[in-house]
């Protein structure tokens, strides 16, 4: 079986003209359907790469560890997303669940997860003659375009491939990248990415075709799929991030149901991202469902509106939206130069990454939270007196809002980030693999944070929660000082307070040595009588523990931790004859020896006579 993830909406009709001015034929509309069927109501299957997992060790885990930690269960890394240290591990099939389970039982393993298959999420557009564009004004778009049009600004669009000769697009692209196959071949193999690229970025005031929100942005293309339906990777999907964030994109639309509570590989690339000034905007999806997902800090999720400024009846909802943009009857770009109405949070996504776009160009100081602060606070509540609607998020964006308020943002981030290590705690005794915590925190955003022992770079995370797992074998045993850097966006670096270890691996030599011990008082042999004082002595290499003294196997007194025993003896009550003394001696170790002596009691004659008179 196979996991999904739908692309985010739309499904576009083709109208095979190049003139926006013309009719668009719907007269194929049932061939179409046939040839891309709707998608979203398999987006939320249970579709996944087989034989294919994502695992992420701890921070600090070696090379070798890991690759001795897959093989105890069949596994192999096949590749590595370096700068947020992920790997695509190849694994039995029908066994995923259970190397799962058992890598996510291991202390190194920050976690283990499905590589799930994200499909196109798709609508079924309505009506045929609906007026092109109208959510260019609805969003304040021309306002905007007074100001900027997103020049300076590149966009990724991480989908399906990109027309790039297309007549209305191929002077906004630069050189993207295919993340699915590893190679330059950005093409399109299905429609979708050209769609959403044209929303974002097609040429505008050119005389031909159409707009978009921000026709001066660069488009750079990233193919996260081969596949004729559109379906990605999670891994693909982040790989494609991490190429663009380290390429040069300022901002990356992803128009696909990505379920962020399931792909944390996808949630680890956008923190990359932000770490290195970007933002990442994802479609809600096309269900008409709220599935439960909680929000992530590092993308910007975008549910759909229609023309009236009300929910679309495809979109989804709940805590996951951010904010809304139109999403449906978008007149947009088809492949082979033609043009397309389409619908769904596809196209939401990239309307918003359009504004996002006019934002950053109009400000390229701002941190990705402002430009994140500035598009929410400028969108326009569509229910009054709400501050987060499940619906819209913070409102549906407002481009020229967005721009103003932009423009007069002004703020430097000189706050560097607090850190502090969780655990283990100061001064603990540790020994083989320690787990070591860290806790960074900061007013913009966190962008690495390091890990010290001895002066000496243990390793780097990236993303919260920082979690390193540290070979203290490979130390000497001893005092260690640990110290936690952290960096925010703006290039401020926080540091932890004093911190120490106690390294202990060398075991301590066995004591196999057994105390020494010494009846002198009273000597072997000899004859006691009346009380006798009997005194004993011990010696150790390490330390005595506990003597004990009998007399015939009767404990006459004890003591602990000492290395001298005297006590007194009543002769007495003894019978006349040979009797034992027995002094036993242990050692701290648990080695035991004693010694034992015989002495005599001599006969008494205990009759008393009578003093009488003599006669």
């Amino acid at each position: 079986m196979k996991k999904t993830i739908t692309l985010s909406s739309l499904l576009f009709l083709a109208t095979g003209y190049t003139s926006a001015s013309q009719p668009i034929d719907f007269s194929n509309i049932n061939e179409h359907f046939k040839r891309y069927p709707t998608a979203a109501g398999a987006a939320h299957g249970v579709h996944w790469v087989e034989g294919q997992i994502i695992v992420k060790p701890k921070a600090g885990v070696s090379k070798e560890k890991l690759e001795r930690i897959l093989q105890r269960s069949n596994g192999r890394s096949k590749a590595r997303m370096q700068k947020i240290g992920v790997h695509v591990v190849e694994v039995p099939e029908q066994a995923e669940d259970a190397v799962i389970k058992a890598l996510r039982n291991n202390p190194n393993i920050e976690y283990a997860e499905r590589d799930q298959l994200v499909a196109l999420s798709a609508s079924a557009p309505n009506d045929a003659y609906y007026y092109l564009q109208w959510h260019l004004p609805k969003i304040g778009a021309l306002t905007a375009w007074d100001d900027t049009a997103g020049a300076g600004v590149t966009v990724a669009i991480l989908d399906t491939g990109v027309e790039s000769d297309h007549p209305d697009l191929a002077a906004n692209m630069v050189p993207g990248w295919n993340s699915a196959s590893n190679n330059s071949d950005t093409s399109p193999v299905h429609w979708h990415g050209t769609g959403v690229a044209g929303t974002v970025a097609a040429i505008s005031n050119n005389g031909m075709g159409m707009s978009s929100v921000a026709w001066d942005a660069n488009i750079m293309p990233i193919r996260v799929t081969d596949r004729s339906d559109g379906v990605a990777t999670s891994s693909a999907i982040a790989n494609g991030i991490i190429w663009a964030a380290d390429n040069g994109a300022d901002v990356i639309n992803m128009s696909y149901d990505i379920n962020i509570s399931v792909d944390n590989v996808v949630k680890d690339a956008a923190q990359y991202l932000r770490g290195l000034g970007g933002v990442a905007v994802a479609a809600a999806g096309n269900s008409s469902m709220d599935y439960g997902y909680a929000d992530n800090p590092y993308i910007i999720n975008v549910s759909a509106t229609t023309s009236s400024d009300v929910k679309a009846g495809f979109s989804n909802y709940g805590s996951i939206v951010d904010v809304a943009a139109p999403g449906e009857d978008i007149y947009t770009l088809q492949t082979n130069g033609g043009y397309a109405v389409a619908l769904g949070t596809s196209f939401a996504s990239p309307a918003t990454a359009g504004v996002v776009a006019l934002i950053m160009s109009a400000n390229p100081y701002l941190t990705p939270e402002e430009v994140e602060d500035v598009l929410e606070q400028s969108a326009d509540d569509l229910v009054a007196g709400s501050n987060v609607h499940p619906y819209y998020g913070h409102g549906r964006v407002n481009a020229a809002a967005a721009v103003a308020l932009a423009k007069s943002y002004s703020s430097v981030d000189s706050q560097a980030p607090v850190v502090s290590i969780l655990s283990p705690q100061h001064n603990a005794t540790t020994s083989g693999d320690v787990l070591i915590e860290i806790s960074a925190t900061d007013n913009v955003g966190v962008s690495q944070v390091d890990l010290f022992i001895d002066s000496e770079l243990i390793g780097s995370d990236l993303t919260a929660p920082y979690l390193f797992s540290w070979d203290s074998t490979q130390t000497m045993d001893g005092s260690v000082s640990v110290v936690a850097k952290a960096q925010d966006t703006a290039g401020n670096e926080g540091s932890s307070s004093a911190f120490s270890l106690i390294v202990d691996n060398v075991p301590e030599e066995e004591d196999t040595t057994p105390p020494s011990v010494n009846i002198f008082n009273p000597a072997g042999g000899s004859t006691v009588s009346r009380t006798v004082n009997i005194s004993v002595t011990a010696q150790d290499n390490v330390g005595i523990a506990h003597m004990n003294l009998l007399v015939d196997d009767a404990t006459l007194c004890s003591n602990v931790g000492v290395e001298t025993l005297s006590c007194s003896w009543n002769t007495r009550k003894a019978s006349s004859g040979s009797h034992q003394i027995t002094a036993i001696v242990e050692d701290t170790a648990g080695n035991v020896v004693n010694q034992v002596v015989t002495v005599y009691v001599a006969t008494s004659d205990t009759t008393t006579k009578g003093r009488g008179k003599k006669k």
